[in-house]
């Protein structure tokens, strides 16, 4: 179920040889030493999710990678020697390089292969209390869940050890910060982080020296030249805009397998802004100087010329008594675009009129007349990545007659009949 610190010493091994730029090599049977390369030698290839189309095959070299993941580490997030580091994440995220690689500060990992709700929904923190866990790593969306389930970790376990939960894959809402310090631990640096596969590291991250606002990112990674830009590529604080880096950073991709002339990759972080990477996420710099992420920027809604980001409807519907999750795509009219969105409801209950009251009431209260989405729609499940992410993209794809590409790359694919049957039933609205 769980592998602990055997692993160490094979991949201490494997990092020596990266944080050294160098390959083990033999001679004469009886010495070792180590041939140098340059910083940016290409370690691995790391894939993009490929729920629009097929996967960007993005090469990541050894240097940039290691000081990246080493700064986040150490500097952001409080690792430290003997520490015992633990991330929720499959092999297919990049997550998990990230969790390999707290083996260069000389800590001790813990994997985990299988459910997180076997045999009971808390069995994560049983693996962390009884190992004396130090870092506590997963997706929001697990803490989202343990939030709409109200389960109250600090009744069952310590946690002593524990100085560090991280959190990332989907923006953390307030309600979820909130959550972990009162039901989980009180005492502890709760850390939400951003980046992603195409840097293999993080944007925005944690800083265990500044104060924690609900909902927000802490801080921009040390050494990325993060801002927020409109459209035009001016810069913004306070208000909603493009999450971009003005200028390189080392894990910046050294190059995508099989492109000539580098031409998807300059399509995919450098098309809208020139010479400027464009990371595609929607995002504000608070006036704590803290990162609010509202969700991807090619699924961001706009409804009556106004334009708003996925989460903020979440964050409403999610708390709302009797729904597990919900997702929100735009469906595009003759005309004008509208908001439909989907409802996954927990077991022995039903979405029904009175319910649908309850929504757009919540979401006009909460949020604005303009947020209320035109449609609501019960589905059984929500598509998501094997990592767990939600593809907002591939049923906006579906419910707006685009074909989908590549299905593979789901781990529930067959959910996605559902969202076609929507599709006819819009079609002769």
């Amino acid at each position: 179920m769980y592998l602990f610190s055997y692993l160490k010493r094979i991949f201490s091994i494997f990092l020596i040889a990266i944080s050294s730029s160098a390959s083990i090599k033999c001679k004469k049977d009886k010495y070792e030493y180590f041939e140098k390369f340059n910083f940016n030698h290409p370690l691995y290839i790391l894939f993009s999710s490929g729920t629009t189309g097929v996967p960007k095959c993005i090469v990541h070299g050894a240097g940039g990678a290691l000081i990246q993941h080493k700064k986040e580490h150490q500097l952001h997030l409080n690792i430290k020697e003997n520490d015992k580091v633990f991330y929720f994440t499959t092999c297919g995220w990049m997550m998990w390089n990230w969790l390999v690689s707290s083996l260069a500060s000389k800590t001790a990992i813990v994997l985990y292969d299988g459910s997180p709700f076997y045999p009971n929904n808390e069995y994560l923190f049983d693996i962390a209390d009884k190992e004396n866990i130090t870092f506590f790593g997963t997706g929001a969306k697990y803490i989202d869940y343990l939030k709409q389930n109200k389960i109250k970790i600090k009744d069952k376990y310590k946690l002593t050890k524990l100085k560090t939960i991280a959190s990332t894959g989907s923006p953390l809402v307030q309600e979820s910060f909130e959550y972990v310090y009162s039901n989980i631990k009180k005492n502890l640096h709760l850390a939400s982080i951003s980046g992603g596969t195409d840097i293999v590291s993080c944007f925005v991250t944690g800083n265990p020296n500044m104060d924690i606002f609900s909902g927000e990112i802490q801080c921009a990674a040390l050494g990325m030249d993060v801002d927020i830009f409109d459209q035009d590529g001016n810069s913004l604080k306070q208000k909603k805009g493009e999450l971009v880096c003005k200028t390189p950073f080392p894990s910046k991709p050294i190059y995508f397998w099989n492109d000539k002339n580098n031409i998807k990759y300059l399509e995919a972080y450098f098309k809208k802004y020139e010479n400027i990477w464009h990371h595609g996420d929607y995002c504000e710099k608070t006036i704590n100087d803290g990162y609010i992420i509202y969700g991807r920027s090619d699924a961001t809604l706009n409804a009556g010329g106004v334009r708003f980001g996925t989460s903020e409807i979440y964050r409403v519907v999610e708390n709302i008594d009797h729904i597990t999750e919900c997702v929100a795509v735009e469906h595009n009219l003759y005309i004008d675009t509208e908001v439909i969105l989907f409802i996954k409801m927990h077991s022995n209950y039903n979405l029904n009129e009175e319910l649908i009251k309850i929504i757009k009431s919540e979401i006009r209260t909460n949020l604005s007349p303009k947020h209320i989405p035109s449609k609501i729609f019960e589905i059984s499940d929500i598509p998501k990545t094997k990592s767990g992410k939600i593809v907002e993209l591939t049923i906006k794809n579906i419910i707006n007659g685009l074909e989908i590409e590549n299905k593979n790359a789901l781990a529930n694919p067959h959910c996605l009949k559902e969202y076609d049957d929507i599709y006819q039933i819009l079609k002769k609205d």
